[in-house]
């Protein structure tokens, strides 16, 4: 019979559960756009609700590898987050800050 995962955590030693947590925040920190969404309880029709938008929208824009910034800066922010892009270098992050009035640029003045 299967054991649930509760059961098997709980017998684990606290060094071992803590090993656990620090690998699965290190998965969820690094996840394709249909895992996130997953991650956040979302499903593509509610998603698809707050961008306003069809779900087979939502369906395309998580299976495209390239995309527009104010499209994945879109997404990001209907599932409650704020995009950032970075730089990695060996000296450091460089956080570029070029696209954060992007929205703001495209909207034509009234």
């Amino acid at each position: 019979m299967a054991k649930k995962f509760r059961d098997l955590r709980m017998g684990m030693s606290p060094e071992a559960q803590a090993r656990s947590h620090a690998k699965a925040m290190a998965m969820m920190a690094d996840l394709p756009l249909a895992e996130l969404r997953q991650a956040r309880n979302l499903s593509q029709e509610e998603l698809a609700a707050i961008l306003e938008v069809r779900q087979p929208a939502v369906a395309k824009m998580e299976k495209k590898v390239d995309m527009y910034i104010s499209t994945l800066r879109r997404f990001v922010e209907a599932m409650g987050g704020q995009l950032e892009i970075r730089a990695h270098f060996p000296e450091g992050d460089v956080r570029i800050n070029q696209f954060e009035d992007l929205e703001d640029k495209q909207q034509p003045a009234a």
